[in-house]
């Protein structure tokens, strides 16, 4: 059998199996993707895409609704069959073939099936008519299959065929009524899309929604939910799950039960490492992939995971963020280059551990970046928390009417720089990345007071904030304090 050699193997073609592969091309090394879906992988076809094309429309019609003059334009409902068909073109009816001649054009190999490590730096790929092509890796192997949702062990539930992220978001027609099991961000985003599109929706969470964030996002998103016609069961225990030609059943701790025409399970996620040929290197198959801030795993130097799998950050902006590190980093290594791995440097992934921002797109849109409040305490620092009204800005009144929000400043009180914000509120998610560049720049508050925001924006809650936090007292330096005694 013939072994074809590659600087760099990828093992998923995914956002960000493409980028490591990609970054490897410029960096003057070959590599070759290894995929047995879809060329662009989850986010482009069943996840971020899709996802939020289904939650635009009903968001536009609920704004244009607020506002006088376009809410006199709006004389009908949402069109449920038009959302469907943009969707079908955000994601090119599921094809690839446009992903494909990007990788192609971009000078990267790609070898479809199903790829399984089978030795050090060795990839043998199985072909859908079951032929093999056996891959070696001169420098490196990165692992970018990403995570599928985890099932969690509830009685009857898998024998009732739930749909997951993927069935919810590539749906041909809508459920006059639906069950979601789980309080987190797809839970929440699905419950936002299929109560726009006129489901029944009954969401039932374990324990709370949203809990990872501050806890003012879940409690809006929930006053949202429920105003809008949703059922938010919090703090409740699913027992049992059975599906009949009536729907499916939901058994609830407290003895009552649900019945919807669909359940979706959006309980968390699980990696894609089950059938990798893990063991053949001495990994456990199924379990997530730990690694350096330089994404190579734990115990090898020739071995890389990217995105979902090595469970530092489930986010496709992240997982893009590690891939340009990682890919960087092979190049440098390959080359015998200088390899930056300081914290911020060129060849890691820094902000991974608490600059993290991710847009929850609810109704209203939950934007966070960095530590919480609860985090930073339980991190050791001392911190103060500043918190304002958005529906009271000048910028509010213009965007639409009855505009309410909140938004948090987490700040370092030993070296007065912000550690985390969250905001909440319609289109927030404009809001975010000035607040990422403030903590990743460690941007001091006395420097931000002339970050001046623009008038009349949202973004003037930035100003608000600053006042309400109170303004540094200047230092003055010995020349100046003579000047004033004289």
């Amino acid at each position: 059998m013939t072994t074809t050699e590659y600087d760099v193997i990828v093992l998923g073609a995914g956002a960000a199996g493409e980028n490591v592969a990609d970054r490897a091309v410029q960096g003057g090394l070959t590599a070759v993707l290894v995929e047995d879906e879809l060329v662009g992988g989850e986010c482009s076809y069943w996840a971020c895409m899709p996802s939020k094309t289904l939650l635009r429309s009903s968001h536009a019609l609920r704004v244009a609704q607020s506002i006088p003059g376009a809410a006199e334009a709006v004389t009908g409902e949402l069109d449920v069959a038009a959302v469907l068909a943009r969707r079908d073109y955000m994601v090119n009816d599921w094809s690839d073939a446009g992903q494909v001649k990007w990788v192609d054009g971009a000078g990267i190999s790609l070898v479809r099936g199903r790829g399984r490590i089978t030795g050090p730096r060795e990839v043998t790929v199985t072909a859908a008519d079951g032929t093999t092509t056996v891959l070696a890796a001169r420098h490196a192997v990165t692992i970018a299959t990403g995570s599928d949702p985890l099932l969690p062990d509830i009685d009857g539930l898998r024998e009732a065929a739930p749909w997951g992220s993927r069935e919810a978001t590539s749906v041909k027609s809508v459920p006059g009524s639906l069950a979601i099991l789980g309080g987190g961000v797809v839970a929440a985003e699905m419950a936002t899309a299929f109560v726009g599109f006129g489901s029944e929706v009954t969401l039932i969470a374990r324990s709370g929604l949203l809990t990872g964030m501050e806890p003012f996002a879940g409690e809006l998103v929930l006053d949202s939910l429920r105003e809008r016609g949703a059922t938010v069961l919090l703090n409740t225990t699913t027992t049992r799950v059975t599906r009949s030609a009536d729907g499916v059943a939901i058994q609830l701790a407290d003895g009552t039960t649900v019945v919807a025409e669909e359940i979706l399970v959006a309980t968390g996620r699980a990696p894609r490492t089950e059938d990798l040929g893990l063991d053949a290197i001495g990994l456990t198959p199924g379990e997530w992939l730990s690694t350096d801030d330089t994404l190579r795993v734990d115990g090898f130097d020739w071995l890389y995971a990217v995105g979902d799998v090595n469970r530092r950050a489930l986010l496709t902006h992240q997982g893009k963020y590690q891939a340009r590190a990682a890919g960087d980093v092979i190049v440098a290594r390959a080359t015998g280059a200088t390899v930056f791995d300081a914290p911020w440097g060129t060849h890691v992934a820094t902000a991974d551990h608490d600059a993290v921002p991710q847009v929850t797109f609810t109704d209203p849109e939950v934007a966070s970046v960095g530590l919480t409040s609860d985090a930073a305490r339980k991190a050791g620092y001392d911190i103060r928390v500043v918190d304002y009204e958005l529906g009271s800005l000048s910028g509010a009144y213009v965007h639409s009417d009855g505009y309410a929000g909140t938004a948090r400043m987490v700040v370092d009180e030993d070296r007065k720089v912000v550690l985390g914000a969250t905001f909440v509120g319609p289109d927030v998610g404009e809001l975010l990345h000035s607040a990422t560049i403030a903590i990743v720049g460690e941007v001091p508050l006395d420097r931000l007071w002339h970050a001046v925001p623009s008038y009349p924006t949202v973004s003037e809650v930035w100003l608000r904030l600053l006042e309400a936090y109170g303004r540094p007292t200047p230092v003055r330096s010995g020349a100046e304090e003579s000047v004033a005694a004289g």
